[in-house]
């Protein structure tokens, strides 16, 4: 993993290079004509293309503090390169305006690298998004499904319980009527005991 992470740093280098690049180029962009332009507004595409990669490898957060310490690097180099070789920029004098439209420069182009990464970023929470979103719904069919089956389960349980509740009054009710089946033939039967006495003691008393 740290491998493909320094891996990764070497857009952020990239970055720096062409930040670093632009001091060449002429601070006159459109009095040069469009050649000049064109080269400027192909390292402004080049350097959104190194602020996608970045928020892709290095993460939104991380990234951006890379991006923003190339920015501050390549500023603080681009002011030393046109302090000690303001003959070759043309500069006859190292005024602070001077010093300014160089830093701004790049800050330009950094600030093209952030935009790389806030379009990239933008684009992933959108399709983060979007999977939440099917996440949600299925989640949400899920549990209407669940919903149904718990309902068809209650009733099942319901109809189980009817049913056995119908049975048990059912036993309970044939239980009962032989209970009073068997209470009236014991009375018959003492009664037919009881009649039999009375004859035996009546034939007893007679002898």
């Amino acid at each position: 993993m740290t491998d493909r992470k320094n891996i990764y740093y070497a857009t952020a280098g990239l970055l720096a290079v062409i930040i670093f690049a632009s001091n060449f180029l002429s601070t006159e962009l459109f009095k040069s004509g469009y050649q000049n332009f064109s080269v400027w507004f192909v390292l402004s595409i080049f350097s959104f293309s190194c602020g996608w990669l970045i928020n892709k490898t290095l993460g939104y957060n991380h990234g951006g503090k890379v991006v923003f310490s190339v920015i501050v690097a390549s500023a603080f180099l681009s002011v030393l390169l046109v302090s000690f070789f303001s003959d070759y920029f043309g500069l006859n004098e190292l005024l602070v305006e001077n010093m300014i439209l160089y830093i701004l420069r790049n800050i330009t182009l950094g600030l093209m690298a952030f935009f790389g990464m806030a379009v990239c970023e933008l684009i992933l929470i959108q399709k983060e998004g979007k999977v939440y979103k099917n996440d949600n719904e299925s989640i949400s069919l899920m549990a209407a499904n669940a919903q149904r089956e718990a309902r068809l389960i209650v009733e099942e349980a319901k109809l189980k319980a009817d049913k056995l509740l119908h049975h048990s009054h059912q036993t309970v009710d044939e239980m009962i009527e032989r209970k009073n089946v068997i209470e009236l033939r014991l009375k018959e039967f003492i009664a037919a005991e009881r009649e039999l006495l009375k004859k035996y003691e009546k034939e007893k008393e007679s002898e």
